[in-house]
């Protein structure tokens, strides 16, 4: 559905894009990841032919014919607060050059993102939820092929993240290609069957979760026990072979790579033995996205 090769974009003597390298499959709900300026907004700004690109292609669509729609949610909506939801899609609708049956596609968008009812009030009244599921609204007003959605969650509260993801597995699921980009990495875990993360202009990683969970994570192991003390939990950090304790929870996470898992979980088990600290569990804990996020990036978020 979208094939970037090579693409180049830089902002005076700054280069943000060097040579990015992108495929996004049909049918795909692609989480698109990396610090803030490293050029995600740049990239989904050049898809949609908002700003130029220096050097590069873009190809959009099964055919590459660049012949596709595109549905757009930037990270900050401009929404007119003086209008009702209704009229403000009405005036999206009339831009995207849509003549017949408006009404009809208008309650089709307002039903799939929960906005019939709000779409009867001021804008200026809305909650930043139903900014968003508006926003979401203008963005399939055209019924898109590929709908770009730049933090779609920021700022919401669990609830309101939790209604924008179930839009998100609805519109895949009828068949709408899906570019997320977010700094919420359990909401990508969620929803998203591919990922890229960005780095240095370009791709660091690109492929499925599995593979990349499997490829740049390492398994850990979690030891529940039970310590009072702040010596136990002194003398397992200084071990080194922990990637940290969580003393209100009574949790232990062991380092789990095959070099040393065993080595890792014996020497817990021996400073435990030793503090007669009664061990309730022991499993193995998957990687996190954010754990192979952290590694990818050198273990910094900005």
């Amino acid at each position: 559905m979208l094939e970037i090769k090579n693409l180049h974009k830089s902002y005076r003597d700054f280069k943000v894009l060097d040579g990015l390298y992108m495929t996004i499959n049909k049918g795909d709900i692609y989480g698109f990841l990396g610090r803030n300026g490293c050029g995600k907004t740049t990239t989904m700004n050049i898809v949609c032919n908002i700003i130029p690109k220096d050097d590069g292609e873009i190809i959009l669509g099964e055919d590459g014919t660049n012949n596709i729609k595109i549905g757009y949610l930037p990270e900050s909506p401009a929404l007119f607060g003086y209008m009702n939801g209704y009229e403000y899609l009405g005036y999206i609708a009339y831009c995207a050059g849509l003549r017949e049956d408006v009404n009809r596609r208008i309650e089709a968008v307002l039903a799939i993102t929960g906005m019939t009812e709000g779409a009867k009030r001021r804008i200026k009244g809305y909650s930043r939820g139903m900014n968003q599921r508006l926003g979401i609204a203008a963005a399939i007003i055209n019924k898109p092929e590929l709908l770009i959605l730049d933090e779609p969650t920021s700022a919401l509260d669990p609830e309101g993240r939790a209604e924008v993801m179930n839009i998100i597995r609805n519109l895949s699921d009828t068949g709408t290609t899906i570019l997320l980009c977010t700094h919420i990495l359990s909401d990508v875990e969620r929803v998203a069957n591919r990922i890229g993360i960005l780095t240095g202009g370009r791709l660091a990683v690109e492929g499925s979760i599995e593979e990349i969970l499997n490829n740049f994570g390492a398994n850990s192991v979690e030891i529940q026990f039970t310590a009072d003390d702040k010596e136990t939990v002194e003398a397992l950090y200084s071990s080194g072979a922990f990637t940290g304790v969580d003393y209100y929870e009574k949790t232990l996470l062991a380092v789990c790579g095959a070099e040393n898992a065993e080595s890792g979980m014996a020497e817990a088990m021996r400073i435990l033995a030793d503090r007669k600290a009664p061990v309730s569990g022991v499993r193995t804990a998957r990687p996190t996205l954010e754990q192979v996020y952290l590694n990818i990036n050198g273990g910094s978020w900005s």
